[in-house]
């Protein structure tokens, strides 16, 4: 029977392998493999460039040792034998035949140290290398042919130098740097094993603070390294982000308990009439029932819409949101929706151009009815809605002359389910919503909202960005 291969789910490749592997055994793998091959090409260019340098100063000593004796030649005045520095060179003059003419200690006076063609290599290349037996010296021999002085006498100079020296100094400096080399990538991989492991320790106490601070174990903040590098600033945006998540937790905690709440007070009233109904009978007033039941329905409704738009508007981004966009006249949208409330009280002043910007002419009027609504609920007699250009932007007011609201609380009558005490009192079925609504939805517009005192009264300033009909994109009619 053959074996059976691994199935698919148990094969490791390399790439999963790899990360498989901590981030510290990588960056040194990473590291270490790089320092190798840099030494392994500088070794290989350390060699390659003393090999070079030698052979050039070889040759160099070759060459002035010929120049010498071709000018003894030219002068007819060769010594027997001929002068020569060390016991690795040897020196021949020959003739154009090939005979030797003259020869250094050591050298064969018979036969030259070149044949024929090596002659017309060495010339050709200015050096070539023989075995160093047949000259009785060690190792490869350097051999440079000079022509004498006296070209017409056809006399070479032949210097064989022997190379043994050269080739055992490149022998010990490869020997060294494979012994030395190894040993240099292990301590410094040691080294860097230990430096990143140093490195990556903020990093572990980050990663175990978070596991605790998401597993509920202790609240609080990760540490903050003491260095001023990447990982304090890394760990300073985590703690960031994580008061960020922790408001953002506690806000839903607060939105959930207040929606609860406030569904549960009209579905208690509603259940309440019921049992009262049902414990009369038939001398129930069903007809007030239903209207009892239709006002706490319609507030449930009106409450579930409310936040659904909210839960629309915290999951869409600006830039999403105004992808849908387009031309909207702002003093066409608010004339027909002040003539929804009774006249004389709401007084709308109308700007004297047309007030073009991009949006959603939907959630504006939403924006424009819950500002009308809030202000109609609390005005003694007047509520006048005007609008207005002021530089770059539209702005739309509406003032009334009610109470007003503390310069205190003005801010947080924009949160969520929140209501004033003299408001409370005075809420003839609001939700707490609407001015949240409100500042969601001017804000999805690239606009503000404040308010401010009318004395008496209150001013509700929306602004949003102006524009020309063509730029809120619109084409000119000819």
């Amino acid at each position: 029977m053959t074996a059976m291969s691994d199935p698919p789910a148990t094969r490791r490749t390399p790439v999963a392998l790899w990360r498989r592997w901590s981030l510290r055994t990588r960056l040194i793998l990473i590291g270490v493999g790089g320092l190798t091959v840099g030494l392994a090409v500088g070794g290989v260019a350390l060699v390659a460039a003393l090999g070079f340098a030698l052979q050039r100063t070889a040759d160099g000593e070759a060459f002035t040792t010929a120049d010498a004796v071709a000018r003894l030649a030219a002068a007819g005045s060769l010594p027997d034998p001929l002068p020569v520095a060390g016991n690795d060179v040897r020196v021949q003059v020959i003739d154009d035949r090939g005979r030797v003419l003259a020869a250094s200690i050591g050298a064969d006076r018979l036969v030259p140290i070149l044949y024929d063609a090596e002659r017309q290599r060495a010339a050709e290349r200015g050096g070539t290398f023989i075995p160093g037996e047949r000259l009785g010296l060690r190792g490869p021999v350097r051999v440079v042919a000079v022509p004498a002085a006296n070209p017409a006498a056809g006399q070479t100079v032949l210097v064989a130098k022997s190379m043994a020296d050269i080739r055992h100094s490149v022998q010990l400096l490869k020997l060294t740097l494979l012994v030395a080399f190894p040993l240099l990538v292990t301590v410094l991989a040691v080294v860097a094993w230990r430096v990143v492991g140093a490195t990556l320790r903020p990093v572990e106490a980050l990663r175990a603070g978070a596991e605790e601070i998401t597993g509920g174990a202790r609240p609080g903040a990760l540490p903050v390294p003491a260095s001023r590098d990447e990982i304090h600033r890394l760990a300073v945006t985590l703690n960031g982000m994580l008061d960020r998540l922790a408001a953002g937790r506690a806000r839903q905690r607060a939105f959930v308990a207040d929606a609860a709440h406030e569904l549960r007070s009209p579905l208690a009233n509603m259940r309440t009439e019921l049992e009262v109904a049902q414990r009369l009978g038939p001398v129930t007033d069903w007809p007030a029932l239903a209207e009892d039941l239709l006002v706490d329905v319609d507030r449930l409704g009106r409450l579930v819409d409310d936040l659904l738009l909210l839960a629309r508007v915290d999951d869409a981004t600006e830039a999403s949101a105004r992808r849908g966009y387009g031309p909207v006249e702002l003093g066409e949208l608010l004339a027909p929706m002040v003539a929804r409330y009774p006249s004389p009280m709401v007084r709308f002043v109308p700007a004297t151009v047309p007030l073009w910007t991009r949006g959603d002419p939907d959630g504006l009027t939403r924006v424009i009815g819950n500002l009308l609504d809030n202000a109609v609920r609390h005005a003694r007699s007047r509520v006048i809605v005007t609008a207005t250009t002021a530089g770059d932007r539209h702005v739309l007011t509406v003032t009334d002359d009610g109470p007003g609201i503390p310069a205190a609380d003005r801010d947080r009558v924009f949160d969520r389910f929140t209501r004033l005490d003299d408001a409370r009192a005075r809420d003839g079925g609001g939700t707490g919503l609407g001015l949240a609504i409100v500042r969601e939805l001017v804000r999805q517009h690239g606009g503000a909202v404040t308010l401010a005192d009318a004395g008496p009264g209150l001013r509700a300033e929306v602004r949003l960005p102006a524009g020309s009909a063509q730029r809120a994109g619109l084409t000119a009619v000819g």
